[in-house]
């Protein structure tokens, strides 16, 4: 097989294939096998019609497609890996030439990964972070854990809170006539949570328990339910109960009902000690997504569509799998939200092309700094996943093959392997000095105000794949 390839412009180029004759041949026998199963002639049972017979009836040129679907994958990939490129989406292909006794030749239009020109990024300048627990700090994490533990006690004289929960039964219609998805009944409402349809929640406040109350409220322009956006509804809705949270007093017996501890002050103390430890990993991820955001703006790469799409379809799976852990799914967020599937992606995609940015410009720092990740790194990695999930290494790696995520796990060690040693060769400064240096690039660079952390997606991928089993 001969392979060759030539850049038309920026990231696009042509791949110009010819296969063996002896392939073709091949090739066709391959798709009359398949197709013969399916063909009926008469005086011979299906499946078992000679190959003769079948081409004097409909013609070798009847083969042609399907051998090509059968050759095709096979040899566009080894004209990939021959002509070392790294296609990124799928390609355009032209057959010119397929017959048999004859070569196979196809031209396919391809968009391959960026090149990346590297600018500074040894000495950047990243902040320093107090990782020192205040007093409020504790107070706020001492309420939050009297929330976590207080018991929701029914109210009967009181109205409704924001805060609250309400158990309700309501009944939704848009110009009087019932909709899919607008009824229940001793339905659990936190009052303040914006998981209703805007204004809905805000219209519970104030009712008692046995109250009636007609809710009158508008879906958003961009709901999900096209039958549904911008019109406005009429929920009948009663009220059941209402409960209140009621906090645990702070003391002894707190402590020993959350902990190990058998005092407030021991437990104090101990949750001092979490938050700083928090803290430092937070002041951890803040420089690295400083450090990488820097080196990335410093950088020249020309990002195709293809790769902030694809990138885009990730963050979705990725959100729709975080819903799913918390008992909910993609379908009910936008449902809850008022938006739509192409909201969603249009929120995501500056995130997403920096995303893309920062992990070219990471790969490229690997390359040129020759780092790479050992087999005893990976096997690592493994061990921690098979202890996780209680499975042998083994069956770990065997998954990820499975699933083609073993080079996304490859991936996760490189590119956290960079950014340590990015992080070892950045400059620590005062916060208050890289803010002002941050907000002075801000013109030149277009700095995005939106957080973008170096892609994580794959071990999180690995992880799902190791579940899925």
């Amino acid at each position: 097989m001969k392979a060759t390839w030539e850049k038309i412009e920026k990231n696009l180029g042509v791949l110009e294939v010819e296969v063996e004759a002896d392939r073709v041949t091949a090739a066709l026998d391959k798709a009359f096998q398949k197709v013969v199963k399916k063909v009926n002639v008469p005086g011979f049972r299906k499946g078992k019609v000679p190959r003769a017979i079948f081409e004097s009836r409909f013609g070798v040129e009847s083969l042609y497609q399907d051998a090509i679907d059968i050759l095709l994958p096979e040899v566009y990939t080894e004209a990939v890996d021959q002509t070392d490129i790294f296609p990124v989406d799928r390609p355009e292909v032209d057959v010119e030439q397929f017959a048999k006794g004859q070569a196979f030749k196809f031209k396919a239009k391809v968009t391959v990964k960026p090149e990346v020109k590297l600018g500074d990024y040894k000495g950047i300048e990243v902040p320093a972070t107090d990782v020192e627990v205040s007093e409020e700090e504790l107070t706020e994490e001492l309420t939050r854990m009297q929330e976590r533990h207080a018991e929701l006690v029914v109210i009967d004289e009181e109205a409704a809170q924001n805060g609250d929960t309400v158990v309700i039964d309501f009944d939704g219609s848009v110009d009087s006539v019932a909709f899919e998805g607008g009824k229940a009944e001793r339905y659990s409402l936190e009052l303040g949570s914006n998981t209703f349809i805007p204004g809905f929640e805000e219209q519970v406040v104030g009712l008692a328990t046995g109250d009636f109350k007609d809710v009158t409220v508008t879906f958003p322009e961009t709901y999900h339910a096209e039958e549904l956006a911008g019109k406005e509804a009429v929920f009948k809705v009663k009220v059941h109960e209402i409960k209140r949270k009621q906090l645990p007093e702070l003391d002894d017996e707190f402590a020993k009902d959350v902990s190990e501890f058998d005092t407030l002050d021991e437990y104090k103390e101990d949750l001092k000690k979490q938050l700083q430890s928090r803290k430092e990993k937070e002041g951890e991820a803040e420089r690295e997504r400083v450090l990488v955001d820097k080196i990335g703006e410093n950088a020249e790469v020309e990002i195709p569509q293809a790769m902030i799409d694809s990138e885009v379809q990730n963050m979705v799976r990725d959100f729709d799998n975080r819903l799913r852990a918390q008992g909910m799914n993609l379908d009910m967020f936008l449902g809850f939200s008022g938006q739509t599937i192409e909201d969603l992606k249009g929120q995501m995609t500056g995130d997403s092309e920096k995303r893309v940015r920062n992990n070219l410009v990471l790969e490229q720092i690997a390359k040129a700094e020759k780092i790479e990740a050992s087999e005893e790194e990976i096997n690592k990695e493994l061990q921690d996943m098979a202890d996780a999930y209680k499975r042998s290494p083994e069956e770990i790696r065997n998954i990820l093959a499975a699933n083609g995520s073993l080079g996304s796990l490859n991936e996760d060690v490189l590119l956290r392997k960079t950014i340590k040693f990015l992080i070892e060769n950045a400059k620590e400064v005062p916060a208050e000095k890289a803010e002002k240096s941050e907000d002075a690039s801000k013109p030149a660079a277009k700095k995005s105000t939106k957080k973008a952390a170096p892609k994580a997606e794959p071990k999180a991928e690995a992880e799902e794949a190791a579940t899925e089993e």
